[in-house]
């Protein structure tokens, strides 16, 4: 199966992802810590992706493809595999397209901004080990402790209400005419983010069961 998790940020589309990843056996494939690999690794496309970023530019959509299509020609790619956070818009869609590859699904994951607001504002992760808690569904039990390292927990800057507001700007405005894209191919489903992680989980895995036993 080839599938894409399609949602704003916050929606909870890489947590889907990976949890799809374990259950299918097929690799998850983030664009974010493919990037980071490439960069750290000093590959050619790497290389050039650092450029851009340590100028503060945004990567260009070539090399983003030309480091994606590298991936998804590894072994662990042969049965399958999920995309998270690529393509990123419609340029980047049809680019996809013409490198041959045929989607199975699209999950396009639903959460209200009002709700991803909230949510991230509420997050906070450990200064030490990186583990994440939010101060309603999952708080640690000493407010602004670590319950593993015992290290200061903090708001990430990309957790902040006015950056997370930005974030959901450029998703509206870049990301999210991807919806129409692949509704009108005929594989993109829209599942309703619940509070409640395992019940998301439930609706996406009954989605592409259903893509599965066609």
């Amino acid at each position: 199966m080839k599938l894409m998790f399609l949602g704003a940020p916050g929606a909870g589309k890489g947590t889907q992802a990976e949890i799809v990843s374990e259950k299918y056996s097929i690799p998850a494939i983030s664009t974010g810590a493919l990037l980071r690999e490439a960069m750290a690794n000093g590959t050619e496309l790497g290389t050039l992706a650092k450029k851009y970023v340590d100028s503060g530019s945004l990567v260009p959509d070539e090399v983003i493809i030309g480091i994606v299509n590298e991936r998804l020609s590894e072994k662990d790619c042969a049965n399958g595999y999920i995309l998270d956070g690529f393509p990123r818009n419609v340029s980047q869609a049809e680019a996809l397209d013409k490198m041959g590859i045929k989607l199975d699904l699209v999950v396009n994951i639903h959460v209200s901004d009002e709700r991803i607001i909230k949510r991230m504002s509420g997050r906070r992760v450990c200064k030490e080990c990186g583990k994440s808690y939010h101060v309603e569904s999952s708080p640690s039990k000493v407010e602004g402790i670590c319950d593993v390292c015992g290290g200061e927990l903090i708001i990430r800057k990309d957790d902040d209400p006015a950056v997370v507001k930005h974030r959901l700007d450029v998703y509206h405005e870049q990301t999210e005419p991807l919806i129409d894209y692949y509704f009108k191919k005929g594989v993109l489903v829209t599942v309703e983010g619940q509070e409640v992680k395992d019940d998301t989980t439930r609706l996406t895995l009954a989605e592409i069961e259903k893509v599965r036993n066609k």
